[in-house]
C-alpha cells in the first residue's frame, strides 16, 4: 500500500489579517461634560422655580392677611352680638332663678366697677347645658 500524500493546511497567501484584540465599545450617551452642565442647568432651573414659587406664597400669604384684617370688624360685630344675645338670655334666666331672693339685683356687676370685661365661656354657659358648653367650644361656627 501507498502512503497517500496529506495534504497539510497552511494560511492563505499574504498571511491572516491582524486581529482585533481590542475593547471597541460603542459611545453611549452624552460626554461627562455634557452631562455636568445638564445637572447645573436643572439645579439652575429649580432654584429659580423654587424662589419664584417662594415670592407667589408670600404674595397670597400677605393676600390672605389683609381680606383677614379687612373682614376682622364683621367678625368681631357678629361675635359681640352673639355675646349679648347669651348675656340676654342669662339675666332672663338669672331673674326667673333668683326672683324669691330679697335684695337681689338682676344683672348687677360682681366685681363693683364699671369696666367691661370679655366673659368667659364658662361665665356665658354656666346657666346652659354641659352639651351647648362642649358644642361652643368644639364645633365649627358659621358667620353666614
Amino acid at each position: 500500500m501507498a502512503a497517500s500524500k496529506v495534504k497539510q493546511d497552511m494560511p492563505p497567501p499574504g498571511g491572516y489579517g491582524p486581529i482585533d484584540y481590542k475593547r471597541n465599545l460603542p459611545r453611549r450617551g452624552f460626554s461627562g461634560y455634557t452631562l455636568f452642565a445638564l445637572g447645573i442647568g436643572t439645579m439652575a432651573y429649580g432654584f429659580w422655580s423654587l424662589c419664584w414659587w417662594n415670592r407667589e406664597r408670600r404674595r397670597l400669604w400677605i393676600e390672605d392677611l389683609e381680606s383677614r384684617i379687612a373682614l376682622m370688624p364683621l367678625i368681631q360685630a357678629e361675635d359681640d352680638r352673639r355675646v349679648l344675645r347669651i348675656l340676654r338670655k342669662n339675666l332672663e334666666q338669672e331673674a326667673i332663678i333668683m326672683k324669691d331672693v330679697p335684695g337681689w339685683k338682676v344683672g348687677e356687676n360682681v366685681f363693683h366697677n364699671d369696666r367691661w370685661a370679655t366673659p368667659t365661656l364658662n361665665e356665658l354657659y354656666n346657666l346652659r347645658t354641659k352639651e351647648e358648653l362642649e358644642q361652643e367650644v368644639y364645633d365649627f361656627r358659621w358667620y353666614m
